[in-house]
């Protein structure tokens, strides 16, 4: 079944694109700790992203499939997640339609999203897992491959 829009779909939502939260980039681009990032700006997605990604791959590395860094891995993404739906709400989002992975901005978002999705299958969530791989094709088809999740 194809997603409700498209990019190509005039009748379909505008797709949304979310503001800077540049101090929050700056910083992560400047190599800062993501926890302080984090703490320092808690509605930014990217911060959460940064930390779910990083846990994730320490928790892959483990011998335990299911172990602390995992399960801090999908807190993280899932806060991050949160705190993107609340922004691309008050951006005009209506739980549908376009949230281009083209947009830098956006992929705070779409990286928590993928974050969770990796993070939900490591423990077994099977359906928030299949969930989250539909919101990024309904948010941007390109998303998903871009993450390393196709």
């Amino acid at each position: 079944m194809k997603p409700m829009t498209s990019f190509g779909d005039l009748l379909g939502p505008q797709p949304v694109l979310l503001p800077e939260i540049s101090d929050a980039e700056e910083a992560l681009l400047d190599k800062a700790d993501p926890v302080r990032v984090a703490a320092d700006h808690p509605a930014a997605s990217i911060a959460w992203a940064y930390l779910a990604e990083a846990a994730l791959t320490r928790g892959e590395a483990q011998d335990d499939p299911i172990n602390h860094d995992v399960v801090a891995a999908y807190a993280f993404a899932r806060t991050g997640y949160h705190r993107g739906l609340d922004l691309l709400r008050r951006n005009g989002w209506k739980g549908f339609g376009p949230v281009p992975w083209s947009h830098e901005p956006n992929r705070g978002f779409l990286r928590s999203v993928g974050a969770l999705a990796r993070a939900a299958k490591l423990i077994g969530e099977t359906e928030e897992h299949a969930r989250c791989l539909d919101l990024l094709e309904d948010c941007d088809p390109r998303a998903a491959a871009e993450l390393g999740l196709d």
